[in-house]
């Protein structure tokens, strides 16, 4: 299972937003629970709308979500790319996940002390984004030493590489994170290779006052999303930790209530789970039967045979054909013998590359 972790500096909301996350998600779904695999670790089902229709069509009253990890990692402080506070294990835990939620700090409060004295969102990015980017470039200089003696001897691997990281290391110097260097496909699989932080993928919660909630945010946490656009390549999202926090510990109906007298549409954690799914090239399809409806993740660009492979490693090698029908041609049509009669179903191959939202029955051999 594929992990976001949370990152932020002290007293920005990050822990708080973890709870709300696993604590909601734990209050929501029976079926697929939350499960503290350690005590910073948890697995967070999915939101999605399309599951309670389909149950309905199915006739069944068993729906699994789809769910991803979220890992609450160690507080950052200036000097972490040098062992400074707990900069070591800040960054071997951000090196081990998949993508990044980065909370900051968008909400006045001088009960809440900011550690670095004053709020300025933009400020506190530059210095998590400062620390790993001095951590790639440490690590991009040695990979880069090593490698050229090993191009010497003329190995395509290393010449491939060290091109790349030609390019690369006066990026990093420029105090520019990895993921904004122009590659081509080949380089971005090569790029992985060389395990970098700012590499990965990050999406910016900005955590504000229950004030600027119902408003959708606040000028900080425009300056952030106009950044994030024009220096990362990112998304942010507009969520209140604390509001969430509250929520979790509320019923379903009760939380929608409260959120309805707040003026907000729905919850900035359904959103922040949604997008961080989205960050790391997640889609759902979704089988639907009289025993459940449930939603399985997928990377996007597999084919049909690695679809079935997530339900079952033989199902991949013993793959025959897929009997694909899309959510929306389902729904419009009421029923599955609808659906067939308007000829929505569709028999797809080895080749088929699926699609977020597809209904699917495998067909495998003995």
């Amino acid at each position: 299972m594929l992990q976001a972790g949370i990152v932020g500096l002290p007293n920005v909301g990050k822990s708080t937003l973890f709870n709300a996350l696993t604590r909601t998600r734990k209050a929501e779904a029976a079926n697929y629970p939350f499960c503290t695999i350690e005590p910073n670790v948890g697995v967070v089902e999915v939101p999605d709308d399309r599951l309670e229709p389909l149950r309905a069509i199915a006739k069944t009253q068993v729906i699994i979500p789809a769910a991803i990890e979220f890992v609450d990692i160690a507080g950052l402080v200036a000097g972490a790319s040098k062992g400074e506070g707990l900069g070591n294990q800040f960054l071997a835990n951000i090196r081990e996940v998949d993508a990044i939620v980065h909370v900051v700090r968008c909400f006045e409060d001088e009960d809440v002390i900011h550690n670095m004295g004053s709020v300025d969102p933009l400020r506190d990015i530059e210095v998590i984004n400062t620390e790993l980017v001095l951590a790639d470039l440490q690590s991009a200089e040695s990979q880069f030493d090593k490698t050229r003696r090993k191009a010497k001897g003329q190995d395509k691997e290393a010449v491939a590489n060290v091109a790349l990281l030609e390019r690369l290391v006066p990026h990093l110097n420029d105090g520019k994170p990895a993921v904004t260097l122009a590659v081509t496909e080949e380089e971005a699989v090569r790029m992985k290779g060389f395990a970098l932080l700012t590499s990965k993928k990050v999406l910016y919660a900005c955590n504000v006052a229950e004030a600027d909630l119902a408003a959708g945010g606040n000028e900080h946490t425009e300056k952030v999303a106009a950044w994030a656009a024009e220096h990362h390549e990112a998304g942010s999202c507009v969520i209140c930790a604390r509001i969430e926090e509250e929520l979790s510990e509320l019923e379903p109906a009760e939380a929608a209530e409260y959120l309805a007298e707040l003026g907000v549409k729905g919850s900035g954690v359904s959103t922040l789970i949604r997008g961080a799914y989205q960050l790391l090239g997640l889609a759902s399809y979704f089988t639907a039967g009289e025993k459940e409806v449930r939603a399985w993740t997928f990377k996007l660009g597999m084919k049909a045979p690695q679809c079935a492979g997530v339900i079952h490693t033989d199902f991949e090698h013993k793959f025959i054909k897929a009997e694909v029908v899309s959510y929306d041609d389902l729904i419009a049509a009421g029923n599955v013998a609808a659906a067939r009669d308007a000829g929505k179903y569709r028999l797809e191959g080895k080749e088929y590359l699926f699609k977020d939202g597809d209904v699917a029955l495998f067909k495998v051999g003995a």
